[in-house]
């Protein structure tokens, strides 16, 4: 893949789009943007990457078209109407859906980009913004293994793993099970904090026992540094807790077509202001 010809799209510059799209940036290919907020693209622009007045006028440039928005209704919105990436895309370019969305969707757009020529596959991300950045990201991927073939040296900018999970739809619906394992363990650590504390235990000494014992994970060894967050402005805190609530709406809803209880997904999404600290 000559990068200097690979011109790639990217579309959606928030706390996980606007790392990764400058990782791409950093590797020298050539790069059209869009955002709804103006100012998210300015850095971007001033490192050399070009600003695209739409979706439409970014797919209309690029090979390979991204997408980091956040569900199911953005993504529809990118894609779709007279300004959307649908509207501008080539026949043979791919885009790749970096966003928490249902499989089910995943297989919709598909469909309709195969009717257009066009291949769609689903790469969602794990590893927060914090991996974007020390590009340590790990891509769960659905879709043909050629196609995922073109994307490699892209994806690979951010990443630091790049699983191929199946077929189209098969990398979101593993996104989603990544989600419910974190914000239980987020529900774990909450409740281990809370308990440590009434109990007048200093919660960094838990996590050190924790982490040498079959309660550790992750999210407890992050907890207060990467997860909750406390000395954040109460607007961030309250931002991030609403994606993490919302990021569960999707495995709920495929929980209920499938007819599953999912009794501690529920559990969490309900509790989750409880959880980041925000309700007592």
């Amino acid at each position: 893949m000559n990068q200097a010809a690979t011109r790639v799209g990217f579309i959606g510059l928030g706390r996980m789009g606007r790392p990764m799209a400058e990782n791409i940036l950093s590797a020298d290919f050539v790069l059209d943007v869009y955002d709804l907020r103006r100012d998210s693209a300015d850095e971007l622009i001033a490192r050399g990457a070009l600003l695209a007045s739409c979706p439409r006028a970014v797919a209309q440039q690029s090979a390979i078209v991204a997408i980091a928005v956040v569900d199911d209704a953005q993504v529809e919105e990118v894609l779709s109407g007279p300004e959307g990436v649908f509207a501008g895309i080539g026949p043979g370019a791919i885009i790749a859906i970096h966003s928490t969305v249902s499989p089910q969707a995943v297989k919709r757009w598909a469909a309709t980009g195969k009717a257009k020529g066009v291949h769609v596959i689903d790469a969602p991300v794990s590893g927060g913004e914090a991996g974007a950045r020390l590009k340590s990201l790990c891509y769960m991927v659905g879709g043909e293994v050629e196609v995922l073939d073109r994307c490699q040296k892209i994806f690979a900018t951010s990443a630091s793993e790049i699983i191929h999970m199946g077929g189209v739809g098969s990398g979101a619906a593993a996104k989603l099970i990544v989600q419910i394992a974190t914000c239980l363990n987020m529900l774990a650590a909450s409740e281990a904090e809370l308990l440590a504390t009434k109990c007048g235990l200093e919660f960094k000494l838990l996590q050190q026992v924790l982490k040498i014992s079959s309660g550790q994970s992750f999210v407890v060894d992050n907890w207060l540094d990467r997860f909750k967050l406390t000395k954040d402005p109460l607007p961030v805190r309250r931002r991030r807790t609403e994606v993490f609530q919302k990021s569960l709406l999707p495995a709920l809803e495929l929980a209920r077509q499938l007819d599953l209880p999912l009794d501690g997904t529920k559990l969490a999404e309900r509790l989750m202001p409880r959880i980041m600290g925000l309700e007592d």
